[in-house]
């Protein structure tokens, strides 16, 4: 009598497959992960600290504070001279120039913070063209910080005839943003303990730049005290206080537009 004999039947082929596919899975959730947290860090902007958020809650009849859906404005009551918009640096919240941007305001000039969209200037380099809309009858100068200056200045060298003067802080002008010979009226602003701006760009950038360029150094200054958003990586440390550095770049700012800029006009060059 034949005894009957079961065979029986292994998944040889789909048990290897399977186990390679869970591993390769979890390598791609790892990736994912490490490159969900690599952009986090990388487009995680500067935030405002207290000194900014001060001056922006600050209740004065001086000065207005109204925040729009692309700017921030800071109407004066009494306007005195031309108008600025700035540009932020990259990475930087808007409202992290409150401090600046209301001492200028207090000085009569209306000012305009520029909001970038991902807190990038590239994103959005044509942005004063909505601020220059929305304000018809004003002169401006326009003008940024770091990265944001680059942006500026590529606006006003494409705009020239709907801006009175361009202003760098901490920044310098590429060929897209040539000025040379744009009849614009220009500052460059620096602090001689800046351990973030690249020098031999600020360097090749003066060749963008028009002859009577003016050109200041903030003794002590750094990079990220042009605004007020703490330390940033790569700066040197200032030798002097954030609010010594917003006193003389407006000071010097406001001499510039003084003795460049006559109601809103540029001087004859």
């Amino acid at each position: 009598m034949r005894r009957s004999t079961r065979r029986s039947y292994h998944s040889y082929g789909t048990r290897g497959p399977r186990k390679i596919w869970k591993i390769l899975l979890g390598i791609l959730i790892v990736i994912v992960l490490i490159a969900g947290w690599g952009a986090w860090k990388v487009f995680t902007p500067y935030q405002p600290d207290e000194k900014a958020a001060a001056a922006l809650a600050e209740a004065a009849v001086a000065v207005k504070v109204n925040e729009q859906e692309h700017w921030v404005d800071f109407e004066p009551a009494k306007r005195s001279g031309a108008g600025v918009i700035l540009y932020p640096g990259a990475l930087v919240k808007p409202e992290s120039y409150a401090p600046l941007a209301r001492r200028l305001a207090e000085k009569g000039h209306h000012v305009i913070i520029a909001k970038m969209p991902l807190n990038l200037p590239l994103a959005s380099p044509d942005l004063a063209g909505e601020v220059l809309k929305a304000y018809p009858k004003e002169a401006f100068v326009i003008g940024g910080h770091s990265l944001g200056g680059v942006m500026a200045a590529r606006y006003a060298a494409a705009h020239a005839d709907q801006v009175k003067g361009v202003f760098f802080l901490a920044s310098y002008p590429d060929s897209k943003g040539n000025l040379k010979d744009k009849n614009l009226p220009v500052i460059s602003l620096l602090g001689s303990d800046d351990g973030v701006i690249d020098m031999d760009q600020v360097q090749s950038g003066r060749a963008y730049l028009p002859a009577n360029t003016l050109y200041f150094t903030v003794e002590g200054g750094n990079h990220a005290q042009f605004g007020s958003y703490g330390a940033q990586k790569g700066d040197k440390a200032a030798t002097i206080s954030a609010v010594e550095q917003w006193n003389q770049t407006v000071s010097a700012l406001q001499d510039w537009m003084k003795e460049s800029v006559v109601d809103g006009a540029p001087k004859n060059q």
